[in-house]
């Protein structure tokens, strides 16, 4: 799939690292780093730009290393770019951790997986067919 891109970063277009890479990492583009201190939250800006072909979206995930390590996160994970945005891409991080997070320029601090999807259609009904499940939800299936 191509996909139209403008590069207004310091940085190289976000890229697959392995040949079976789901997702590519955006990296900040800012001109001074940036602390979060525990709970604080920020849009961090990475400099690009997209047009996605209709019928995808770009899906914005958290780094698992950066939320493992220092408890950092996508604070609406998975946050979603619909097709017609033309907007710059901004990441918007929140610092779990007890400790300051500082972002530097060109730190890789989240990951873009781009995917396909549909657009539904509502056909109201008087009832929905019944399954062995049910109503059952929030942790009905056990837990193990």
């Amino acid at each position: 799939m191509k996909i139209k891109v403008i590069n207004k970063s310091s940085h190289p277009l976000p890229h697959y690292e392995t040949i079976a890479s789901a997702g590519m990492d955006l990296r900040a583009n800012i001109t001074e780093a940036i602390t979060l201190k525990p709970l604080e939250r920020a849009i961090v800006p990475t400099g690009i730009f997209m047009e996605l072909p209709i019928g995808t979206e770009a899906q914005v995930r958290p780094r698992s290393g950066l939320a493992a390590k220092k408890g950092v996160t996508v604070l609406n994970a998975p946050g979603t770019i619909d097709a017609d945005y033309r907007g710059e891409i901004g990441v918007i991080l929140v610092n779990l951790s007890n400790e300051d997070f500082v972002i530097e320029n060109g730190e890789r601090i989240a990951q873009m997986v781009i995917a396909q999807h549909s657009q539904a259609q509502w056909q109201e009904v008087s009832e929905l067919s019944s399954t062995d499940r049910g109503e059952g939800g929030f942790g009905s299936t056990g837990i193990k």
